[in-house]
Parts: C-alpha cells; sequence; structure tokens
C-alpha cells in the first residue's frame, strides 16, 4: 500500500501567526509581553501616530483600531488607558497623557486640592481587530484607588501617584513587577484579551 504523499512544509507554515500591538512605548511593551505569555501568535509591535480622539473611551479605542488595522493590513490591537478622578467626573481619563505632560505628578494632584474625595480608577480598553474590516473586539480591566502625592521610581508615567485599593499601601511605582501585573488594570484588561485569543484559535 502506497503512503500519501506528505507536501513538504517551510519554516513559515509552522511559524504561529503574527499579532501586531501598536506602540511607541518600550516599557508598556515589556509589560504586555509579560502579561500574555500564553498566546498562539507571535507578538511584534509597531510604532502608528494615531490619532488623539475625543469621546468615550470604548468608542475612541475602537476608532484607533480601525485605523491601525488599516494602517498595518492585518491582524492588529491597540491599549486605550484612562486615569479617572472620581471628584471630577471621571477626568483626566483617557487625556491622563496629556495632563501629566502638561502638570507633571504634582500638578495632577493638585487638581483635587480642595476635594475631599481622592478617590480614583484605573482603566484599560484593549481593542482588538483581526484583519481590515471586521468587528473590533473590547476588552476592559478596571482596578480601583486613591491619588496620593508621588512615591517610588518616576519612570513609568502616573504610577508613582495611583494607590491602588489591593496594594497594601504601595503606589503602582513601590510595587514588583510581579505585584503590579497581579492586580493591575492593564493585566486585567488583557487577562480576557489572551482568554479570548485562546478560544478562537
Amino acid at each position: 500500500m502506497k503512503r500519501p504523499k506528505v507536501a513538504p512544509t517551510s519554516s513559515d507554515d509552522l511559524r504561529p501567526p503574527q499579532i501586531t500591538f501598536v506602540t511607541g512605548n518600550k516599557k508598556k511593551l515589556e509589560e504586555v509581553k509579560r502579561i500574555l505569555n500564553n498566546i498562539p501568535y507571535e507578538l511584534i509591535d509597531q510604532k502608528i501616530d494615531l490619532p488623539e480622539l475625543q469621546g468615550d473611551p470604548e468608542e475612541i479605542a475602537v476608532e484607533k483600531c480601525k485605523i491601525a488595522a488599516s494602517s498595518v493590513k492585518g491582524s492588529v490591537f491597540i491599549e486605550d488607558t484612562s486615569l479617572c478622578f472620581n471628584a471630577l467626573s471621571g477626568l483626566p481619563g483617557a487625556y491622563i497623557k496629556w495632563f501629566l505632560e502638561k502638570c507633571g505628578h504634582e500638578g495632577l494632584n493638585d487638581m483635587l486640592v480642595g476635594f475631599e474625595d481622592k478617590s480614583a480608577y484605573a482603566q484599560t480598553i484593549v481593542a482588538y481587530c483581526p484583519s481590515p474590516g471586521e468587528k473590533v473586539q473590547t476588552f476592559t480591566g478596571r482596578t480601583d484607588g486613591k491619588i496620593v502625592r508621588p512615591r517610588g521610581s518616576l519612570e513609568f508615567g502616573w504610577d508613582p501617584i495611583f494607590e491602588p485599593k489591593e496594594g497594601l499601601g504601595k503606589t503602582y511605582a513601590e510595587m514588583s513587577k510581579e505585584e503590579k501585573d497581579s492586580i493591575s488594570h492593564r493585566s486585567r484588561a488583557f487577562a480576557l484579551f489572551q482568554s479570548y485569543l485562546n478560544g478562537i484559535k
């Protein structure tokens, strides 16, 4: 009995499909690679200057992801992170990057001078599009906490001023990578995203 012929396979056939994370932030990329440590894709990154849109955080993430998918011409995901002060009805929210650049850590604290309520929440929305023109899926992670005067390393955004409720009195910036990953808004959003990716393969 003759054996069926097996078509030769190239090394390209054995490689997992690629998925592009749109970011120019190397520290953010390092954190996401740490969290997405078990997906059936090869994770690559690409910097794209996406427009700064206004509106609801989820709507912003969806629109940015559509633009990114058209640019990359393939499977892509983006993440949009907000830091929301409850006393200010959710501001700075999705605009935290620009507030931090203009005001600094102390300036962000000063925004709450005169308010007893220092509570806040950190939120990440991951938006994923399998290819241009397809439906965008979103995954949201949230961590509650409060705004404090900066403590810890000043290297990673607004981490020094956010003390999560589950942080045992530490700010994000005072935590080890493992401590932060266990409770962060980003890790919670990406855990949902990872489950989704593993489920569709």
